[in-house]
Protein backbone atom coordinates (compact mmCIF):
# COMPACT_ATOMS: atom_id res chain seq x y z
CA UNK A 1 0.00 0.00 0.00
CA UNK A 2 1.27 3.48 -0.86
CA UNK A 3 1.41 5.96 2.00
CA UNK A 4 -1.61 8.28 1.75
CA UNK A 5 0.48 11.17 3.11
CA UNK A 6 4.23 11.49 2.62
CA UNK A 7 6.36 13.17 5.29
CA UNK A 8 9.82 14.67 4.90
CA UNK A 9 12.06 16.96 6.92
CA UNK A 10 14.59 19.21 5.16
CA UNK A 11 17.53 20.57 7.13
CA UNK A 12 18.10 24.30 6.93
CA UNK A 13 21.64 25.67 6.78
CA UNK A 14 21.57 26.58 10.48
CA UNK A 15 20.31 23.16 11.64
CA UNK A 16 16.61 23.99 11.94
CA UNK A 17 14.17 21.96 9.84
CA UNK A 18 11.41 22.50 7.28
CA UNK A 19 8.69 19.85 7.58
CA UNK A 20 6.91 18.80 4.38
CA UNK A 21 3.63 16.87 4.19
CA UNK A 22 2.34 15.71 0.79
CA UNK A 23 -1.19 14.43 0.27
CA UNK A 24 -0.50 11.39 -1.84
CA UNK A 25 -3.55 10.31 -3.83
CA UNK A 26 -3.15 11.94 -7.24
CA UNK A 27 -5.71 9.64 -8.89
CA UNK A 28 -8.44 11.05 -6.62
CA UNK A 29 -6.98 14.56 -7.00
CA UNK A 30 -5.78 14.14 -3.40
CA UNK A 31 -9.32 13.96 -2.01
CA UNK A 32 -9.05 14.16 1.77
CA UNK A 33 -9.82 10.70 3.14
CA UNK A 34 -10.26 9.70 6.74
CA UNK A 35 -7.02 7.71 6.44
CA UNK A 36 -5.16 10.87 5.37
CA UNK A 37 -6.49 12.78 8.37
CA UNK A 38 -5.58 9.91 10.71
CA UNK A 39 -1.89 10.19 9.79
CA UNK A 40 -1.65 13.93 9.06
CA UNK A 41 -3.24 15.20 12.29
CA UNK A 42 -0.87 13.45 14.76
CA UNK A 43 2.16 14.31 12.61
CA UNK A 44 1.22 18.00 12.66
CA UNK A 45 0.84 17.85 16.44
CA UNK A 46 4.29 16.28 16.69
CA UNK A 47 5.83 18.94 14.46
CA UNK A 48 4.11 21.66 16.45
CA UNK A 49 5.82 20.41 19.62
CA UNK A 50 9.24 19.83 18.02
CA UNK A 51 11.50 22.86 18.58
CA UNK A 52 13.71 21.84 15.64
CA UNK A 53 10.82 22.34 13.17
CA UNK A 54 10.57 26.00 12.13
CA UNK A 55 8.12 25.81 9.21
CA UNK A 56 5.53 23.35 7.88
CA UNK A 57 4.84 23.03 4.14
CA UNK A 58 1.68 21.20 3.00
CA UNK A 59 1.17 20.25 -0.67
CA UNK A 60 -0.59 17.76 -2.93
CA UNK A 61 1.16 15.19 -5.12
CA UNK A 62 1.02 15.65 -8.87
CA UNK A 63 0.40 18.84 -10.80
CA UNK A 64 -3.40 18.70 -11.07
CA UNK A 65 -4.56 19.40 -7.52
CA UNK A 66 -3.63 20.34 -4.01
CA UNK A 67 -6.87 18.71 -2.82
CA UNK A 68 -10.17 18.45 -4.69
CA UNK A 69 -12.27 18.13 -1.52
CA UNK A 70 -13.42 15.59 1.02
CA UNK A 71 -13.81 11.88 0.38
CA UNK A 72 -17.32 12.20 -1.04
CA UNK A 73 -17.54 8.62 -2.34
CA UNK A 74 -16.81 7.24 1.14
CA UNK A 75 -19.50 9.49 2.59
CA UNK A 76 -21.96 8.39 -0.10
CA UNK A 77 -21.40 4.75 0.80
CA UNK A 78 -21.90 5.54 4.49
CA UNK A 79 -25.16 7.36 3.77
CA UNK A 80 -26.38 4.53 1.54
CA UNK A 81 -26.10 2.08 4.44
CA UNK A 82 -28.69 3.97 6.49
CA UNK A 83 -30.88 6.13 4.22
CA UNK A 84 -32.63 8.87 6.17
CA UNK A 85 -30.88 7.99 9.42
CA UNK A 86 -28.12 9.53 11.50
CA UNK A 87 -24.73 8.10 10.45
CA UNK A 88 -21.91 7.58 12.95
CA UNK A 89 -19.45 7.39 10.02
CA UNK A 90 -20.52 10.79 8.72
CA UNK A 91 -20.16 12.32 12.18
CA UNK A 92 -16.72 10.77 12.68
CA UNK A 93 -15.39 11.92 9.31
CA UNK A 94 -16.51 15.54 9.66
CA UNK A 95 -15.40 15.69 13.30
CA UNK A 96 -11.87 14.60 12.32
CA UNK A 97 -11.81 16.94 9.33
CA UNK A 98 -12.82 20.01 11.35
CA UNK A 99 -10.32 19.19 14.10
CA UNK A 100 -7.61 19.11 11.42
CA UNK A 101 -8.77 22.42 9.95
CA UNK A 102 -8.84 24.02 13.39
CA UNK A 103 -5.31 22.79 14.14
CA UNK A 104 -4.03 24.40 10.93
CA UNK A 105 -5.84 27.68 11.75
CA UNK A 106 -4.28 27.77 15.22
CA UNK A 107 -0.86 26.25 14.44
CA UNK A 108 1.89 27.88 16.52
CA UNK A 109 4.47 28.03 13.72
CA UNK A 110 4.57 29.35 10.15
CA UNK A 111 2.40 27.03 8.04
CA UNK A 112 2.53 27.13 4.23
CA UNK A 113 -0.09 25.58 1.97
CA UNK A 114 0.91 25.31 -1.70
CA UNK A 115 -2.51 25.72 -3.34
CA UNK A 116 -1.57 24.57 -6.84
CA UNK A 117 -4.20 23.26 -9.28
CA UNK A 118 -7.62 22.28 -7.94
CA UNK A 119 -8.41 23.47 -4.42
CA UNK A 120 -12.02 22.74 -3.55
CA UNK A 121 -14.16 22.00 -0.51
CA UNK A 122 -12.06 20.20 2.07
CA UNK A 123 -8.89 21.32 0.28
CA UNK A 124 -9.85 24.94 0.76
CA UNK A 125 -10.65 24.19 4.40
CA UNK A 126 -6.99 23.29 4.92
CA UNK A 127 -5.54 26.04 2.75
CA UNK A 128 -7.49 28.92 4.23
CA UNK A 129 -6.29 28.10 7.76
CA UNK A 130 -2.59 28.35 6.93
CA UNK A 131 -0.55 31.38 7.93
CA UNK A 132 0.99 31.60 4.44
CA UNK A 133 -1.35 30.57 1.61
CA UNK A 134 0.14 30.27 -1.86
CA UNK A 135 -1.74 30.20 -5.15
CA UNK A 136 -0.25 29.63 -8.59
CA UNK A 137 -1.20 30.24 -12.21
CA UNK A 138 -3.00 26.87 -12.24
CA UNK A 139 -5.07 27.38 -9.08
CA UNK A 140 -8.78 26.64 -9.47
CA UNK A 141 -10.64 27.25 -6.25
CA UNK A 142 -14.30 26.67 -5.39
CA UNK A 143 -16.81 25.68 -2.75
CA UNK A 144 -19.21 23.87 -5.13
CA UNK A 145 -21.32 22.13 -2.46
CA UNK A 146 -24.63 23.54 -3.73
CA UNK A 147 -24.22 21.15 -6.70
CA UNK A 148 -24.26 18.10 -4.39
CA UNK A 149 -26.89 19.20 -1.87
CA UNK A 150 -24.39 20.13 0.81
CA UNK A 151 -23.27 23.64 1.90
CA UNK A 152 -19.87 25.42 2.20
CA UNK A 153 -18.43 23.90 5.37
CA UNK A 154 -14.77 23.48 6.54
CA UNK A 155 -14.82 26.96 8.05
CA UNK A 156 -16.83 28.57 5.25
CA UNK A 157 -18.99 30.17 7.94
CA UNK A 158 -15.93 32.25 8.79
CA UNK A 159 -14.01 32.72 5.54
CA UNK A 160 -17.03 33.47 3.33
CA UNK A 161 -18.14 36.09 5.86
CA UNK A 162 -14.68 37.69 5.77
CA UNK A 163 -14.77 38.32 2.01
CA UNK A 164 -15.37 41.84 0.64
CA UNK A 165 -18.27 43.13 -1.44
CA UNK A 166 -20.80 40.29 -0.86
CA UNK A 167 -18.40 37.88 -2.59
CA UNK A 168 -18.76 35.24 0.11
CA UNK A 169 -22.48 34.65 -0.20
CA UNK A 170 -22.25 34.85 -3.99
CA UNK A 171 -19.53 32.18 -4.12
CA UNK A 172 -21.37 30.03 -1.57
CA UNK A 173 -24.59 30.15 -3.58
CA UNK A 174 -23.11 29.65 -7.03
CA UNK A 175 -20.09 27.44 -6.32
CA UNK A 176 -18.26 29.62 -8.85
CA UNK A 177 -14.68 28.64 -9.62
CA UNK A 178 -12.12 31.37 -9.00
CA UNK A 179 -8.47 31.88 -9.92
CA UNK A 180 -5.35 33.05 -8.07
CA UNK A 181 -6.16 36.75 -8.40
CA UNK A 182 -9.70 36.14 -7.11
CA UNK A 183 -8.28 34.18 -4.17
CA UNK A 184 -6.05 37.07 -3.17
CA UNK A 185 -8.87 39.59 -3.61
CA UNK A 186 -11.31 37.53 -1.52
CA UNK A 187 -8.76 36.92 1.28
CA UNK A 188 -8.37 33.19 0.61
CA UNK A 189 -4.70 33.48 -0.34
CA UNK A 190 -1.69 35.61 0.55
CA UNK A 191 0.89 35.07 -2.18
CA UNK A 192 1.03 34.30 -5.91
CA UNK A 193 4.07 32.27 -6.98
CA UNK A 194 4.50 30.44 -10.29
CA UNK A 195 4.25 26.66 -9.93
CA UNK A 196 7.62 26.15 -11.62
CA UNK A 197 9.31 28.05 -8.78
CA UNK A 198 8.28 25.62 -6.02
CA UNK A 199 11.56 23.70 -5.84
CA UNK A 200 13.60 26.89 -5.87
CA UNK A 201 11.37 28.26 -3.11
CA UNK A 202 11.87 25.12 -0.99
CA UNK A 203 15.62 25.45 -1.50
CA UNK A 204 15.44 29.07 -0.35
CA UNK A 205 13.58 28.05 2.79
CA UNK A 206 16.69 26.08 3.75
CA UNK A 207 18.87 29.21 3.57
CA UNK A 208 16.77 31.25 6.02
CA UNK A 209 18.28 31.83 9.44
CA UNK A 210 15.36 30.35 11.39
CA UNK A 211 15.30 31.09 15.10
CA UNK A 212 13.27 30.21 18.17
CA UNK A 213 11.04 33.31 18.07
CA UNK A 214 7.87 32.36 16.18
CA UNK A 215 6.91 35.95 15.30
CA UNK A 216 10.33 36.55 13.74
CA UNK A 217 10.10 33.30 11.78
CA UNK A 218 6.72 34.45 10.41
CA UNK A 219 8.33 37.74 9.38
CA UNK A 220 11.29 36.05 7.69
CA UNK A 221 8.96 33.76 5.75
CA UNK A 222 6.70 36.64 4.67
CA UNK A 223 9.71 38.61 3.42
CA UNK A 224 10.96 35.63 1.41
CA UNK A 225 7.53 35.02 -0.11
CA UNK A 226 7.14 38.67 -1.08
CA UNK A 227 10.47 38.47 -2.92
CA UNK A 228 9.25 35.35 -4.74
CA UNK A 229 5.96 36.98 -5.59
CA UNK A 230 7.66 39.96 -7.22
CA UNK A 231 9.22 37.52 -9.70
CA UNK A 232 5.80 36.03 -10.57
CA UNK A 233 3.36 38.92 -10.43
CA UNK A 234 3.48 39.76 -14.11
CA UNK A 235 1.65 36.49 -14.78
CA UNK A 236 -1.15 36.97 -12.26
CA UNK A 237 -4.47 36.35 -14.10
CA UNK A 238 -7.34 38.85 -14.27
CA UNK A 239 -9.72 38.66 -11.31
CA UNK A 240 -13.30 37.71 -12.21
CA UNK A 241 -14.56 38.98 -8.86
CA UNK A 242 -13.00 42.40 -9.43
CA UNK A 243 -14.21 42.59 -13.02
CA UNK A 244 -17.79 41.78 -11.97
CA UNK A 245 -17.70 43.67 -8.65
CA UNK A 246 -20.55 46.09 -9.41
CA UNK A 247 -22.77 43.35 -10.89
CA UNK A 248 -22.21 41.07 -7.88
CA UNK A 249 -23.01 43.90 -5.47
CA UNK A 250 -26.17 44.66 -7.47
CA UNK A 251 -27.57 41.11 -7.46
CA UNK A 252 -26.62 40.58 -3.81
CA UNK A 253 -28.27 43.80 -2.59
CA UNK A 254 -31.63 42.20 -1.69
CA UNK A 255 -32.59 41.37 1.90
CA UNK A 256 -33.90 37.83 1.41
CA UNK A 257 -32.61 34.64 -0.20
CA UNK A 258 -35.40 34.26 -2.78
CA UNK A 259 -34.83 37.71 -4.26
CA UNK A 260 -31.06 37.24 -4.27
CA UNK A 261 -31.26 33.92 -6.09
CA UNK A 262 -33.76 35.26 -8.63
CA UNK A 263 -31.59 38.33 -9.23
CA UNK A 264 -28.50 36.20 -9.89
CA UNK A 265 -30.15 33.76 -12.28
CA UNK A 266 -32.21 36.34 -14.18
CA UNK A 267 -29.66 39.10 -14.81
CA UNK A 268 -28.54 39.23 -18.44
CA UNK A 269 -24.81 39.51 -18.90
CA UNK A 270 -22.33 38.33 -21.52
CA UNK A 271 -19.60 36.92 -19.33
CA UNK A 272 -18.72 33.20 -19.46
CA UNK A 273 -17.56 33.07 -15.86
CA UNK A 274 -20.71 34.71 -14.50
CA UNK A 275 -22.91 32.63 -16.81
CA UNK A 276 -21.37 29.42 -15.42
CA UNK A 277 -22.12 30.68 -11.90
CA UNK A 278 -25.74 31.32 -12.90
CA UNK A 279 -26.04 27.82 -14.36
CA UNK A 280 -24.71 26.05 -11.26
CA UNK A 281 -27.08 28.03 -9.03
CA UNK A 282 -30.03 27.19 -11.27
CA UNK A 283 -29.25 23.49 -11.10
CA UNK A 284 -28.18 23.44 -7.45
CA UNK A 285 -30.12 22.43 -4.37
CA UNK A 286 -32.64 24.98 -3.13
CA UNK A 287 -32.16 23.63 0.40
CA UNK A 288 -28.41 24.27 0.12
CA UNK A 289 -29.15 27.83 -0.97
CA UNK A 290 -31.25 28.44 2.14
CA UNK A 291 -28.65 26.83 4.40
CA UNK A 292 -25.74 28.96 3.17
CA UNK A 293 -27.82 32.15 3.47
CA UNK A 294 -28.75 31.40 7.09
CA UNK A 295 -25.32 29.94 7.89
CA UNK A 296 -23.57 33.20 7.00
CA UNK A 297 -26.18 35.31 8.79
CA UNK A 298 -25.96 33.28 12.01
CA UNK A 299 -22.19 32.85 11.79
CA UNK A 300 -21.21 36.51 11.45
CA UNK A 301 -20.06 36.93 15.06
CA UNK A 302 -19.20 33.35 16.00
CA UNK A 303 -15.75 32.31 17.17
CA UNK A 304 -13.85 29.97 14.85
CA UNK A 305 -14.52 27.02 17.17
CA UNK A 306 -18.24 27.84 17.24
CA UNK A 307 -18.26 28.03 13.43
CA UNK A 308 -16.98 24.46 13.28
CA UNK A 309 -19.49 23.36 15.91
CA UNK A 310 -22.32 24.88 13.84
CA UNK A 311 -21.01 23.20 10.71
CA UNK A 312 -20.67 19.76 12.27
CA UNK A 313 -24.35 19.86 13.18
CA UNK A 314 -25.28 20.97 9.65
CA UNK A 315 -23.07 18.28 8.08
CA UNK A 316 -24.49 15.44 10.19
CA UNK A 317 -28.03 16.63 9.41
CA UNK A 318 -27.10 16.83 5.70
CA UNK A 319 -25.97 13.21 5.84
CA UNK A 320 -29.31 12.25 7.33
CA UNK A 321 -31.76 14.32 5.28
CA UNK A 322 -31.18 12.84 1.82
CA UNK A 323 -30.39 15.88 -0.33
CA UNK A 324 -26.64 15.31 -0.01
CA UNK A 325 -26.72 11.63 -0.97
CA UNK A 326 -28.92 12.41 -3.99
CA UNK A 327 -26.59 15.17 -5.13
CA UNK A 328 -23.55 12.88 -4.94
CA UNK A 329 -25.43 10.13 -6.77
CA UNK A 330 -26.33 12.40 -9.67
CA UNK A 331 -22.92 14.05 -10.02
CA UNK A 332 -20.39 11.37 -9.11
CA UNK A 333 -22.00 7.92 -8.91
CA UNK A 334 -24.57 7.55 -11.73
CA UNK A 335 -23.29 10.75 -13.38
CA UNK A 336 -26.69 11.48 -14.93
CA UNK A 337 -26.53 15.11 -13.71
CA UNK A 338 -30.26 14.89 -12.97
CA UNK A 339 -30.57 15.25 -9.18
CA UNK A 340 -34.09 14.86 -7.85
CA UNK A 341 -34.03 17.68 -5.31
CA UNK A 342 -36.70 17.77 -2.57
CA UNK A 343 -37.79 21.26 -3.68
CA UNK A 344 -37.74 22.58 -7.24
CA UNK A 345 -37.32 26.28 -6.41
CA UNK A 346 -35.97 28.50 -3.66
CA UNK A 347 -39.50 29.77 -2.90
CA UNK A 348 -40.89 26.27 -2.32
CA UNK A 349 -38.54 25.33 0.50
CA UNK A 350 -40.39 24.69 3.75
CA UNK A 351 -38.99 26.96 6.48
CA UNK A 352 -39.43 24.20 9.07
CA UNK A 353 -36.96 22.04 7.14
CA UNK A 354 -34.26 24.71 7.39
CA UNK A 355 -35.10 25.20 11.08
CA UNK A 356 -34.49 21.48 11.60
CA UNK A 357 -31.02 21.72 10.06
CA UNK A 358 -30.08 24.47 12.52
CA UNK A 359 -31.48 22.78 15.63
CA UNK A 360 -28.42 21.35 17.38
CA UNK A 361 -28.31 17.60 17.63
CA UNK A 362 -26.28 17.83 20.84
CA UNK A 363 -26.24 19.80 24.07
CA UNK A 364 -23.26 22.13 24.51
CA UNK A 365 -21.46 19.62 26.75
CA UNK A 366 -22.17 16.59 24.53
CA UNK A 367 -21.04 18.18 21.25
CA UNK A 368 -18.24 16.12 19.61
CA UNK A 369 -16.27 19.38 19.19
CA UNK A 370 -17.03 20.67 22.70
CA UNK A 371 -13.31 20.89 23.58
CA UNK A 372 -12.32 22.75 20.41
CA UNK A 373 -10.69 26.04 21.35
CA UNK A 374 -10.61 25.30 25.06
Amino acid sequence: MTDVVLFEELSADNGKKIAIATLNSPRSLNALSGEMIDVLYPQLLQWQQNDDISVVFLQGSGEKAFCAGGDIVHMYNAMQKQPGEYSVEIEEYFTKEYQLDYLIHTFNKPFIVWGNGIVMGGGLGMMVGASHRVVTETSRIAMPEISIGLYPDVGGTRFLNNMPDSCGLFLGLTGASINAADAKYSKLADHFILSEKKNAFLAQLQTVNWGDTVSLNHEKLSNLMQEQEMLSNSQLPVSHLKAQKSLIEHVMSHDNIADIVNAIVSVEVEDKWFNRAQKSLKHGSAISGHIVYRQLAEGKNLSLADCFRLELNLSVKSGQYGEFVEGVRALLIDKDNQPQWKFTSIEEVDASVIDWFFESKWSTEEHPLAQLGK
